[in-house]
């Protein structure tokens, strides 16, 4: 057996392997990451496709203690990756899958493509997904997904990156053997090239279409202008969310953040960007994100849309929301319309009433309830109160 650490997904792993294990193996059995398929073992068909330092790898056949020190990326760890998810929207819209066991290698060598090509010349796109196997769709549906997502993020301005991030030749990941071979001290001294960075900005974050959509509505007592202002600062913004936090210095187009859920046992811990759009002549704005949970494997996209209307004169503001999401994994099991409806009140009121604090200037109001969890089994009691009150209310009244 060989002690072998790894990065996987971006979560730091130890473990004690045999010399014949296969990385695909290692994945799916003892890491249960089991979106890494297995299909012809040989390293032909392309199921097993990962990224190992950001770069495509059959883990069919590498041996995981090769991977010692290495980066490794399964499709698991691409929930809120922004191409992945273009990519995502783009299969279905296309039909570019039906019985789905290629679709994880499929995306992931389809990713790479995105990022290197600078044209989506149809030749160079069906020579890039060669490698990769599925007996179903025929590949016309896949071929034109790739296609659009390349041709939209070069409209975008997003330029290619040339080898895909690629500075050294040879085997991916062939940097990273540093295992216990090695004398005592060698261990992590080898060089390895940098993984490349994900390419951020406020356009790579794409639209779509949400599954549900509901409205909100409240009123504050200052005008317009004011909450125009305030609406413009992400970092006051934030503070005044229930359990919501910044994880990098935002722009004006573009936050990075968390918000933690706890829903009676089940807590959530959703990381993610978004992109903010305004429009001061209409006194409107929209919000779009895109965020993930890696303990409950459950994935989010959203889209707020607010319009600031004057009120008593111009000297208050209401505020209109339409509120868009759409919700995979298991929190998705749970997670019913008119339950979605409640919560989505009740965190809309306690965000109405930290922003009427913030403009009075009771910043430690704010403060103070703006880092509290969202805490949803509080917030079912408080609607299930409720409902109970107005049932036995309607009850009387017949």
């Amino acid at each position: 057996m060989t002690m072998i650490g790894l990065t996987v997904n971006a979560r730091p792993v130890e473990a004690s392997v045999e010399p014949r294990t296969h990385l695909a193996d290692f994945l799916r059995d003892n890491l249960d990451l089991t979106g890494t398929h297995l299909g012809c073992e040989h390293g032909v068909c392309g199921a097993c496709t990962l990224l190992i330092d950001g770069m495509p790898a059959r883990s069919c056949i590498t041996y995981a203690v090769a991977c010692d020190g290495a980066k490794v990326t399964t499709i698991e760890g691409l929930d809120d990756d922004e191409i992945t998810a273009e990519l995502r929207a783009a299969f279905t819209r296309e039909h570019a899958l039906q019985c789905g066991y290629c679709t994880p290698g499929m995306l992931i060598s389809a990713r790479d493509l995105v990022l290197r090509l600078a044209e989506p010349d149809e030749r160079s796109v069906r020579a890039g997904l060669s490698g990769n196997l599925c007996r179903c769709t025929g590949y016309v549906g896949i071929v034109r997904a790739v296609r659009a997502v390349i041709e939209q993020r070069r409209r975008r301005g997003i330029a290619p990156v040339a080898g895909g991030g690629r500075q050294t030749l040879g085997p991916v990941g062939s940097g990273n053997a540093t295992n216990s071979a090695q004398p005592d001290g060698a261990r992590g001294t080898t060089a390895k090239p940098e993984a490349p960075q994900p390419m951020s900005g406020a356009s790579a974050i794409p639209d779509f279409t949400p599954a549900k959509t509901f409205g909100e509505t409240f009123t504050v007592p200052y005008p317009p202008d004011k909450v125009f202002d305030m609406l413009g600062d992400v970092r006051q913004v934030a503070a005044c969310l229930p359990g919501a936090s910044l994880t990098d210095m935002p722009t004006p187009e573009r936050v990075e953040g968390a918000i933690r859920v706890k829903l009676g046992p089940i807590s959530a811990d959703f990381r993610g960007a978004a992109r903010i759009e305004r429009d001061v002549d209409t006194l409107s704005g929209r919000i779009v994100g895109i965020g993930s949970d890696q303990r409950s494997r459950s994935s989010t996209q959203g889209e707020i849309r607010y319009r600031l209307v004057p009120s008593e004169q111009g000297a208050a503001t209401r505020v209109e929301l339409s509120i868009g999401y759409s919700l995979k994994g298991m929190l998705a099991q749970i997670a019913r319309d008119g339950l979605v409806r409640d919560l989505a009140a009740r965190l809309t009121a306690d965000f109405a009433r930290n922003l009427d604090r913030h403009l009075s200037g009771d910043q430690t109001a704010v403060i103070t309830e703006g880092r509290q969890e969202l805490n949803g089994m509080t917030m079912l009691i408080d609607i299930l109160r409720k409902r109970v009150s107005t049932a036995i209310r309607r009850f009387l009244a017949r």
